[in-house]
């Protein structure tokens, strides 16, 4: 049997899929454990290192959409699933769930809207909530 036969390239999609679902799920809850963060005093939600990686996902996504540029991920994974022979997003339980999840119809206009409002909240996070350095000991 080859490395790479349809059944591997089924189980790649997926892992890239399930890989999406994580940031899309790191992205949202990230602003949503840094709001909360704030009002329960969490230090976690303050580390410059979560911070920094929570601004850089949504500042990707936001640029991605303005430019019009598809997710590399999503690329990626269609590209398996046509590998694997399948219809993208058509007879695997994971797949189609997480996809049911993921992706809604919708003009683009209003992703780049939604992703752009939220982008601002991030940021607007950072202002009033920022990221704090570990305190130097003296």
């Amino acid at each position: 049997m080859p490395v790479f036969s349809p059944d591997n390239y089924q189980l790649m999609a997926n892992a890239v899929l399930v890989l999406h679902a994580a940031i899309v799920i790191f992205v949202v809850g990230g602003l949503l454990a840094t709001l909360l963060g704030g009002l329960l005093h969490w230090t976690w939600t303050r580390k410059v290192w979560f911070r920094a990686a929570h601004l850089g996902a949504i500042v990707f996504v936001v640029f991605e959409s303005w430019l019009g540029i598809v997710c590399p991920l999503t690329t990626l994974e269609q590209w398996l699933r046509v590998r694997a022979g399948q219809v993208v997003y058509e007879g695997d339980f994971i797949a189609y769930w997480l996809t049911k999840g993921m992706f809604f119809t919708a003009p683009a206009w209003v992703f780049i809207a939604a992703y752009s409002v939220f982008g601002l909240l991030v940021v607007v996070s950072w202002i009033w909530l920022p990221p704090r350095r570990r305190a130097a000991p003296t």
